[in-house]
Parts: structure tokens; C-alpha cells; sequence
């Protein structure tokens, strides 16, 4: 009797050996291995990574949202992949591929459903958060010719369990409201500008803004008083005519609404503007180190941190918001491409892609506190995420 007794003793043991130990999602997030297919788990507390998850196709242009309750990461690749990764247990809990081309998602305001935004077939798809089964698929508008339908950009998750996104190809915007169930009710916004090729959602939850790569401006849709449709703003902000060489147009998602002041990436210029957040007009223009991609706030405003485009994406620069004035030139590494806060602001954590790893500073010291290797990183996302409008 003893030995089968040890026998099952020890392969419980064992087994429970092999099990991640319990624990809180709170200061997870993931890296993205853009060359690899792969993401690191990573543990924001202790500087650490905890896993790395392979089998995720072309996360060349991927982005991540998470479940509310911070265990689960949707990542969105740009082979039409929709990944739910579990991060407490450091695998892939389900996968499909719901498209031909996919350019990132949203997680509802309830946490039940995940849109995608694609580009083929053009659309957007929306998932059960649970078991990513298919709830709506919503084709976007045809083009002329009639062989396809428009790419769709710019998704984000707005207060009322509705998405809102915009269409490349037909300059449209389009709010699917969810929240009176599984079958939207569709506000679509035409004419509203050439080419809007990304959006952002203003902290509020108030203002979709979408960008215009055809032409100067923004399209604003004002979501508390969707009747008064869309209009222009910012008409001297974007490609549009201009001449000068774009070598990475900024991701809208990487503005800074700072209280009474926005800090936007200038377009081709080596400039980061500063708008007011009422008017929407320019306050000021900030002369930096390169062409602006992504300028984030430290969770206190105090701060924003810019990186760049190349020729100068070796080099970040820190703002301060009160002087208006660049107050840090650092130099990570070679190719920096993206950058995140924990939630609290205690670090700063960046990818450099050609150097290979992800390095963490401190950002009220300037200081370099840690590095974690990783081929080829580029976006870095913390699971604080889940509890952010518009994200």
C-alpha cells in the first residue's frame, strides 16, 4: 500500500511543481518579439521575465488589449490573428484567424467582446471575450470598383458598450453600439476627410479623433453629442501637401492629453506641438531631436517622454509640461520604438529593437535601473491597460 501511495504523492508533486505559482495579474504585461512570433511575459514588480509565448504569426504591427480582470492578453497580428494569451499560466488559451489583415482591436466596455479592425476582407469582426467565438461581422463600405470593401483603422472601445473606427478608403467614421445586445445599431459619418489612417480616443471618452494622411487636419466625432456630427480641426496638422520626408507617421495613440494642454507628434517636422485641449488650436510647437512618434505622458503629467523616427531613433527626450522646455536627452540605444509607464509612473520601460532588449529606467531620476533581453522587441503592454478608455 505505502508505495503506490508515494508513487501518487510524488507525481502530485510534480505536477504541481510544473504549475506557475499563484498569483495577481496587477503588474503583469508582454512585450512583443516582432520577429519571432512571440511575446515575453514580463513582471513589472520585479524587473523580471517570467515567460515567453510562441506561436502568434506576424505580429509585425501588433497591438494587445486586456480582460478586466488583467489575467488575459488579445493580441492582434497583422496575419488576421486574434491570440487570447493567459498570462497566469503562460500559454495560449485560444487562437484564431479571423482575417487576411488585421490592424488592431478593442476590448469592450464590459470586457465581453474584442473588435478587430481589418483590412481584408475590409470590416470589422467582434468575438466573444470568453471563448472568441464570432458575435457580429460588420462589412465596411464597398469601394467602386466593387471587388473590395474599405480598410478599416483607428478601432477604440467608447463609454456605452459601443466601438468607433474609421474607414481608410471612403473617409468615414462609424460607431457600432452593443448595448442593447449582440446585434449593433450602426451611426456611420461620412465625408469627413482624405484618408484617415489612425484615431485616438481622449482620456474622457469624449472625443474620437481621427488623422488625416491625405490631407491637412483631424476629424473630430464629439461622442456626447454625436447629432452634431463631424468636423474639422487642427487644419494645419497633418501629411496632407507637405514636402518634407515622412519617415514613420506617428500613431495617434502616442498624444498626450495633459488637463488643459495636448502634446502632439508634428508630421515630418522635428516639432512636438502644443495644443489646448478646448479650442483644439496651437499654443506652441517645442523644437526636439528628430520626427516625433510617440510622446507620452508620465501617469502624473509632469512629464512627457518623445522618441523618434530615423535617422534619430537612437535618441529619447524628456518635456518638461509646466517650462515647455526639453530638460533630458538620453540616448537607450539603437532603434527605440516604443515606450511604457507602469501605472503608478514608478518606471518607464522601452524597447530597442536593434540592441535586443527592453531596458527600464526611472524617470524622475533619469536613470537606467534595468534591462531584460529580447530579439527584436517593439510594443510593450501592461496589463494596468485594462481599467483605460481607449485603449
Amino acid at each position: 500500500m505505502m508505495r503506490p501511495l508515494l508513487l501518487l504523492c510524488t507525481v502530485l508533486l510534480a505536477a504541481c511543481a510544473q504549475q506557475p505559482p499563484l498569483r495577481g495579474g496587477g503588474d503583469l504585461g508582454v512585450v512583443i518579439e516582432r520577429a519571432d512570433g512571440s511575446l515575453q511575459i514580463v513582471d513589472t514588480t520585479t524587473r523580471s521575465s517570467l515567460a515567453r509565448v510562441q506561436g502568434l504569426g506576424d505580429l509585425s504591427h501588433a497591438s494587445v488589449v486586456f480582460s478586466r480582470d488583467q489575467r488575459y492578453a488579445y493580441v492582434f497580428g497583422r496575419d488576421g490573428g486574434l491570440t487570447k494569451v493567459d498570462l497566469l499560466a503562460r500559454r495560449i488559451d485560444k487562437r484564431v484567424v479571423q482575417g487576411g489583415n488585421s490592424i488592431g482591436g478593442a476590448i469592450s466596455q464590459d470586457g465581453t467582446l474584442i473588435a478587430v479592425g481589418n483590412y481584408e476582407p475590409g470590416g470589422v469582426k467582434v468575438f466573444d471575450a470568453r471563448t472568441l467565438d464570432l458575435v457580429a461581422d460588420i462589412p465596411a463600405t464597398p469601394l467602386a470598383d466593387g471587388e473590395r470593401r474599405s480598410r478599416v483603422v483607428g478601432v477604440v472601445d467608447a463609454p456605452g458598450q459601443r466601438f468607433v473606427y474609421s474607414l481608410f478608403d471612403t473617409g468615414e467614421i462609424w460607431v457600432a453600439d452593443f448595448s442593447q445586445g449582440p446585434q449593433p445599431v450602426i451611426s456611420r459619418y461620412t465625408g469627413i476627410g482624405n484618408q484617415p489612417y489612425d484615431a485616438l480616443l481622449t482620456p474622457d471618452g469624449r472625443y474620437y479623433m481621427a488623422g488625416l494622411f491625405g490631407e491637412d487636419g483631424m476629424a473630430q466625432l464629439d461622442l456626447w453629442h454625436p447629432e452634431r456630427g463631424v468636423k474639422r480641426v487642427l487644419d494645419h496638422y497633418g501629411r496632407g501637401g507637405r514636402k518634407l520626408p515622412v519617415y514613420k507617421m506617428p500613431h495617434l495613440e502616442g498624444w498626450t492629453v495633459a488637463g488643459e494642454r495636448t502634446f502632439v507628434p508634428a508630421v515630418g517636422r522635428h516639432q512636438v506641438l502644443v495644443m489646448d485641449s478646448r479650442s483644439w488650436r496651437q499654443a506652441a510647437a517645442i523644437d526636439v531631436a528628430g520626427q516625433p512618434v510617440f510622446v507620452m505622458a508620465r501617469p502624473d503629467t509632469r512629464q512627457v517622454w518623445v522618441n523618434f523616427a530615423y535617422p534619430d531613433n537612437h535618441l529619447v527626450q524628456v518635456i518638461d509640461t509646466e517650462t515647455l522646455r526639453v530638460v533630458a536627452t538620453l540616448e537607450p540605444g539603437p532603434a527605440v520604438l516604443h515606450m511604457e509607464f507602469t501605472a503608478r509612473g514608478d518606471q518607464l520601460w522601452l524597447s530597442v529593437r536593434d540592441g535586443d532588449e527592453v531596458q527600464v529606467w526611472d524617470p524622475y531620476r533619469l536613470e537606467r535601473i534595468g534591462r531584460l533581453p529580447a530579439p527584436s522587441p517593439s510594443g510593450i503592454f501592461f496589463s494596468s491597460r485594462a481599467h483605460a478608455t481607449g485603449l
